[in-house]
């Protein structure tokens, strides 16, 4: 039975951009719960600036205050150098780095060109060798944008192609605004595995048209077998009013089960899990 690896974003992609602060304990209790499933990879905490997502100013206080298992990597999204050695001073396990596929969305996102981000990933993939940490690399709208539409294949193999010359170990492929399409899903992923094999590619796919379980069909045709998905479809996007979050769990695990795939968790403590995640988003009293 093939093996398929679910990368849980819920605490830090499945947050980022709740309306009210999620009381650190309760980010706390979420991760212990989901390192009690067995997760191998859990996107822990996000190291930026909390003037532009206040909901991530406790990343260190989350980590000091998890509970650690053997065998579950703790990982933060570092945009920056600063943010880097905030997450190295946390006791991250793993860190990842953000680029896009759309000038336009790496403009509005983190303030430079596609070229520019390149030039200031260097440095921090530097330090993080040094530092002995794997870094992942995510790719921001990989079929859509918010403000250019339907992203063309080649600038995502290009873009991912760099992430990996860098060094990044694995490459998330994101619909960020969850409108890609099986067919373009497909056609980009052509593209991209004509650079790099299946097994250093992963799929991060929201749900806001309905289709991420569909274009997770697809990449699984082509060889992948490593996923991001969210607790309860935790997140959203903002330049997408009324946009889905991130691919459920619990969904995602479903699927995969029912074509014959192994995730290594239990769909009963699953769904248990991610009544908890969605208080959180509810604003309801998370126990």
């Amino acid at each position: 039975m093939d093996q398929v690896t679910i990368f849980e974003m819920s605490p830090r992609d499945g947050l980022q951009n709740e309306a009210r602060f999620v009381p650190t304990a309760q980010k706390i209790a979420l991760v212990n719960a989901l390192s009690d499933l067995g997760f191998a990879k859990i996107e822990t905490a996000s190291f930026v600036s909390p003037k532009w997502v206040p909901q991530m100013a406790d990343g260190a206080e989350v980590l000091a205050g998890i509970t650690r298992r053997d065998g579950t990597a703790y990982t933060a999204l570092t945009p920056n150098l600063r943010g880097l050695e905030n997450a190295i001073a946390a006791g991250v396990d793993e860190v990842a780095i953000f680029a896009s596929a759309s000038e336009s969305f790496s403009q509005k996102n983190i303030n430079c060109s596609i070229a520019e981000s390149f030039d200031r990933f260097a440095p921090l993939m530097a330090r993080a060798a040094e530092a002995g940490l794997p870094v992942r690399g995510y790719v921001s709208c990989v079929t859509d944008c918010p403000y250019e539409g339907e992203i063309a294949p080649q600038p995502v193999a290009q873009v991912a192609a760099r992430l990996a010359q860098m060094g990044c170990y694995e490459i998330s492929l994101g619909d960020t605004i969850g409108q890609g399409q099986p067919e373009r899903v497909d056609a980009m992923l052509h593209a991209v595995l004509e650079r790099m094999p299946p097994a250093q590619l992963a799929g991060h796919f929201h749900d806001t048209a309905g289709r991420a379980l569909a274009n997770v069909a697809v990449c699984l045709d082509h060889g992948l077998r490593v996923f991001d998905s969210a607790l309860g479809g935790l997140g959203g996007c903002p330049y997408a009013p009324g946009a889905k979050g991130n691919v459920a769990t619990e969904d995602l695990a479903a699927m995969l089960a029912a074509k014959g795939y192994a995730t290594g968790l239990d769909p009963t403590a699953l769904a248990q899990a991610a009544s908890f995640a969605r208080a959180l988003r509810q604003d309801e009293k998370a126990t």
